[in-house]
């Protein structure tokens, strides 16, 4: 930790920074670095695991994970490649010993980095408002003119008949273990639960889905949740939607969950049904800092908070759920604050991933929420047996669609579900935020063979229609 350029306390329990950022996540230490780089002394402050959920609990483990059980599954497909496969036993010790030397390496990165940082401070224990401007940690009050709150989320628990007398897990407890459930439960079939549901049950595992919704992915359109169903279920996932009532208790094989009129007994429970701000314990309200009725904090379009001088940034502004959305906040922040910028949060098409295999990549508006503008659109679809370098590869499973204005010839959102899906979607993802038309984008050159090849051809497909509910 490097502290040299900070000046000495004020008195035993107070310092004085010309910037304070509470939370080093994925916005946090980048940050730091461009404060830094201008010759502002910054004290960033974190109270559990430099680097935030990306690092420690989400992308990094998360994405390692999906990985080693996608090794494991396509060795089990070995005869459909023309080569003997023996039995695939996957040793979850070895598994989770990969994914833990991935997170301590990217944690150790980041700290490192803030630590070469000449003017910042890093700052363990919890951070609380005392006032505008005013930060305390550890009995020590912090000021600064410029306060950046970078405090990221968890997953939400909710209060469920029985929850509280069985043991469960959530996705930060899921990556710490290293050994095979024999039946893993997950309640919630949305992002974070389809990824460790496929996982676990490659590594070996039984494994139910119970959602709530009368599908998967609710917020996809029915094509994509119908056919990301049909994904899991053809490897062995048991999927229950719409299932209320949802109610837990203890069992002598393990830990009973009810849905319904049914019911499904586990070894391990997983509870993922969504995210909420590690706002509830800052002191916000005594520096007048608004959140809303979730308790994320209010921002304005340039991240900007109730109060002069304080911004928001990454998941607990609300504005976005993902690492790439906090990393903009920090570019956002850091143009209009040090760049002479206007950025703006609007600005911002939204794009992310399903990382099932083959994943789902998105790209602005789903299907349902282009017929919603009431504009005339393009719509097109091809599916993944009709794209070469999929059939190459043996994964054709999926589809890759385009909604368009007829109008103005802008291309207003696009999934593509299959092999590649994630890294395929950036072409069309990048030609939406340089507001290029789809003309531009059909003109492209791509390179043979790949999934992006079929993304020209897809727009010459584009005719007029309703897009699908």
């Amino acid at each position: 930790m490097s502290s040299n350029a900070t000046p000495p306390p004020t008195s035993a329990s107070s310092r004085t920074f010309d910037a304070i950022i509470i939370g080093a996540g994925q916005a946090g230490p980048s940050l730091a670095g461009r404060l830094d780089a201008a010759g502002m002394r910054v004290a960033i402050i974190e109270r559990h695991l430099v680097g935030g959920t990306c690092v420690n609990t989400g992308c990094k483990p998360t994405k390692t994970l999906v990985a080693s059980a996608h090794a494991a599954h396509m060795a089990r497909r070995g005869s459909e490649y023309g080569f003997a496969s023996s039995a695939v036993n996957v040793d979850m010790e070895r598994v989770a010993a990969r994914a833990r030397k991935v997170i301590l390496d990217s944690r150790k990165g980041n700290e490192d980095w803030l630590a070469s940082m000449p003017n910042v401070t890093l700052l363990r224990g919890h951070a609380r408002f005392d006032g505008p401007g005013v930060v305390v940690v550890d009995g020590e009050r912090l000021k600064a003119p410029r306060i950046f709150i970078n405090v990221g989320g968890r997953a939400a628990v909710p209060d469920l008949p029985g929850l509280a007398a069985v043991p469960y897990l959530t996705n930060s407890s899921i990556v710490e273990l290293d050994t095979l459930p024999r039946h893993l439960v997950i309640v919630g079939g949305s992002y974070i639960g389809l990824e460790f549901a496929q996982m676990y049950r490659r590594f070996g595992s039984e494994v139910t889905v119970i959602e709530r919704a009368d599908r998967l992915i609710s917020r996809e359109d029915p094509d994509v949740s119908a056919a990301v169903r049909g994904i899991l279920e053809d490897e062995g996932i048991e999927v229950r939607t719409g299932a209320d009532q949802i109610a837990f208790k203890p069992d002598a094989d393990g830990i009973e969950v009810a849905a319904g009129d049914g019911r499904v007994v586990g070894s391990h429970v997983l509870i993922a049904i969504g995210r909420r701000p590690n706002t509830d314990d800052l002191g916000l309200a005594s520096a007048g800092i608004e959140t809303d009725a979730r308790g994320y904090i209010t921002v304005d379009d340039t991240l900007q908070t109730s109060i002069p001088g304080v911004w928001a940034l990454g998941d607990c502004n609300g504005r976005g759920a993902f690492t790439h959305t906090a990393y903009n906040d920090f570019e956002i922040v850091a143009a209009n604050l040090l760049d002479g910028g206007d950025r703006r949060v609007s600005q911002r098409v939204p794009g992310y991933a399903l990382y099932i295999d083959p994943p789902l990549g998105r790209a602005g508006m789903s299907d349902a929420e282009a017929a919603r503008t009431g504009r005339p659109l393009l719509y097109a679809r091809r599916a993944m047996t009709q794209v070469g370098r999929a059939v190459e590869k043996g994964e054709t499973k999926g589809f890759m669609k385009v909604v368009a204005d007829a109008g103005t010839r802008r291309i207003l959102g696009a999934a593509i579900l299959g092999t590649g899906g994630d890294e395929a979607i950036h072409g069309i993802l990048d030609m939406m935020s340089a507001e290029c038309t789809l003309d531009e984008l059909r003109w492209a050159v791509p390179i043979h063979p790949t999934v992006s090849e079929l993304i020209p051809t897809l727009l010459v497909d584009l005719t007029p229609a309703a897009a699908s509910e």
